[in-house]
């Protein structure tokens, strides 16, 4: 049986797309792409509730996943060579998927 999109990410599924990955060394230049990962999340979540609109039931659930994402990695984009030099690109998308 084939279940909707829809039903599986209002039951929360697949939690690994709704939960930000985990950066263990901001310094490190492969690891810290998965601030970049979370920051992209962000900006697919928010154009997804976007596309979708306010009524209906995965919007809401899709803006709270972009700003989980947001809240992880936007305090990390500067700081550190590894990711300030290229990470910024990718939260300006992110912030700016509404316009």
């Amino acid at each position: 049986m084939v279940r909707p999109v829809s039903t599986c990410l209002t039951a929360g599924r697949p939690v690994t797309l709704l939960t930000p990955a985990t950066v263990s060394d901001r310094t490190d230049g492969k690891t810290v792409h998965l601030d970049g990962l979370n920051l992209s999340r962000a900006w697919c979540w928010r154009s997804i509730a976007l596309a979708l609109g306010n009524t209906h039931p995965v919007a809401p659930l899709a803006l709270a996943a972009a700003q989980r994402h947001l809240d992880t990695s936007l305090p990390h984009v500067a700081g550190d060579y590894s990711g300030e030099h290229w990470l910024a690109s990718f939260a300006l998308l992110a912030l700016t998927a509404e316009e």
